[in-house]
């Protein structure tokens, strides 16, 4: 199993957040692996058992090129002495950028695929061919993303409870496995609220409500995802968005990345200047890691 790290939780003191008359504190899991952060770490936990369990030797998962989920499964399976297949969307580039180079060096095969065929990853043929092409594999979904994963994540929302008393729960949100798990595991004791770091982020909801429906029986009222902050889109970024970022590190000495954290960051802070979290409420952020995308 993936070695995992205890990660402290900060207080971030501010003049802002002092006088909006809330506490605001973030949980550092960018620091519970050197190479599987965040919450890959948590996505990946009960994929790797059940592959295990299963007998198999070879994981194949999905990514682009500058995927953390691709960086961290890479780390993973090296660790954990699986072979690891990555399909890359897209035209190879040499060299090789930083993201891939690791994965590499890990013992990742890389195949690239188009984009229009990375479209169809899902499809019953296309994952037929890579069977043929490349033997038996366990699966692993773009991003981690399943029911494994969430189960990881609900575990780490469990975690969360016994570590700080809180009234709400802010995380980034990519695909919505990660904040469907919180979800379940923090129950409707808890706001949870997701920051979308993708441009038209509704979507996200009937992902966040599937997910859920698959994991658990239970009905959870406690959550939303707000689509204010997503800063261009995915893998987009502002030179607002840059600004705060520099001083947010500067500040506090706690390193974002730009493609989510730095985001959800900025949404809270907006969100406090704009009195929406009840005074004398602590809001816990979630550092999700995925510092490797800062080299995008």
């Amino acid at each position: 199993m993936i070695h995992y790290t205890q990660t402290p939780i900060q207080q971030i003191n501010q003049e802002r957040v002092q006088a909006a008359g809330i506490k605001l504190f973030i949980k550092r899991e960018d620091m519970n692996h050197p190479h599987i952060s965040g919450n890959k770490w948590w996505k990946l936990k009960y994929n790797l058992i059940k592959a295990d369990e299963l007998g198999y030797k070879t994981i194949l998962t999905f990514g682009g090129a500058y995927s953390n989920h691709i960086y961290s499964t890479a780390a993973a399976t090296k660790q954990c002495h699986f072979e690891s297949i990555g399909i890359i969307r897209g035209e190879e580039t040499v060299p090789l950028n930083p993201t891939l180079h690791f994965a590499k060096d890990m013992g990742m095969q890389l195949h690239y695929v188009s984009r229009e065929a990375y479209r169809m990853k899902t499809e019953y043929e296309f994952i037929k061919d890579l069977k043929n092409t490349n033997g038996d594999f366990y699966l692993i979904p773009e991003g981690g993303s399943n029911e494994l994963a969430v189960k990881g994540c609900a575990e780490f929302g469990r975690n969360l409870i016994n570590e700080l008393d809180f009234d709400y729960v802010c995380l980034p949100v990519g695909t919505g496995a990660t904040m469907a798990g919180v979800v379940a595991g923090i129950g409707n004791t808890k706001r949870v609220i997701g920051f979308s770091v993708l441009k038209g982020g509704n979507f996200l909801l009937a992902h966040v409500e599937t997910y859920l429906l698959n994991y658990s029986d239970s009905y959870f009222s406690n959550w939303e995802i707000n689509t204010d902050y997503h800063f261009g889109g995915y893998a987009k970024y502002t030179n607002e968005l840059i600004d705060f970022k520099k001083q947010f590190e500067t500040e506090y000495e706690i390193p974002l990345d730009k493609i989510y954290t730095a985001k959800m960051m900025a949404g809270i802070f907006d969100l406090i200047q704009k009195d929406y979290f009840k005074r004398g409420s602590t809001v816990l952020a979630i550092h999700t890691g995925g510092l490797q995308g800062n080299i995008i």
